[in-house]
């Protein structure tokens, strides 16, 4: 992958670890606390729903707010709890929101990888509205660290459309064949990257790829790393 100098990251799950600030969230709500036995169960069924309610925004099916009160109530409901009005589930997401962001914290492998990329151009490529995904940036200290930062509620298209991935090459004003995009997604972040015309890598952290999978990304050309840690020498090559 040498002659890459654009390189573009996901966000969630690939430089915020996601996933345990929001077990965190969800774990110290109340309700949570009162009713669900199982912590395990109660964020693998919180998880899914994120996964489900936050596809039909990207979507276009919901709105940003719509989609966090679908997740809530479809929550919610199994326990018997509901809401009266959309300003009491407002505020049900708001808690749980407040406890995630505290929780916030950078893969311990990110500022290493950021460090030993060198020169090369860093930025940022994410489904989702451009207020929170800045603030998670800025809040991470990578703000100032990160350009271009493009979010596909800003731009209007989504990954693995295509044209969200021109945009970050044209902002950066590196063509597409020199930049590379990095995510914790096969299909959406790197063969979506691949398909349009960058170097796509998975970040499959947990290792979970199946046989599958990885002859897909073959196929595609994506290389697969299991940490950023990889990535500086994925690069050299």
């Amino acid at each position: 992958m040498s002659g890459v100098e654009l390189v573009l990251l996901d966000l969630d799950e690939t430089l915020l670890d996601h996933g345990s600030a929001a077990r965190a969230g969800l774990l110290q709500h109340p309700d949570v606390l009162a009713y669900e036995p199982d912590p395990d169960a109660a964020f693998d069924r919180w998880h899914a729903l994120e996964e489900e309610h936050y596809a039909r925004y990207l979507a276009g099916e919901l709105g940003h707010q719509e989609q966090r009160r679908a997740r809530v109530r479809a929550y919610l409901a199994p326990l018997g709890v509901v809401h009266d009005s959309d300003a009491e589930t407002d505020a049900w997401f708001g808690a749980y929101q407040h406890a995630a962001h505290a929780a916030w914290a950078l893969f311990d492998d990110v500022l290493p990888c950021l460090a030993a990329l060198g020169d090369r151009r860093i930025g940022v490529i994410t489904n989702g509205e451009a207020a929170p995904q800045r603030a998670k940036l800025a809040a991470l200290g990578l703000d100032h660290r990160v350009d271009p930062v493009v979010c596909s509620g800003a731009v209007g298209v989504a990954k693995p459309d295509p044209r969200i991935f021109a945009i970050a090459c044209e902002e950066a004003g590196i063509p597409a064949h020199r930049a590379c995009y990095v995510g914790d997604r096969l299909r959406t972040d790197a063969i979506g990257a691949a398909r349009a015309g960058l170097r796509g890598v998975w970040l499959d952290r947990p290792g979970g790829a199946t046989p599958v999978e990885l002859v897909e990304a073959e196929r595609e050309g994506v290389a697969v790393v299991r940490s950023l840690a990889a990535l500086p020498a994925l690069l050299a090559r």
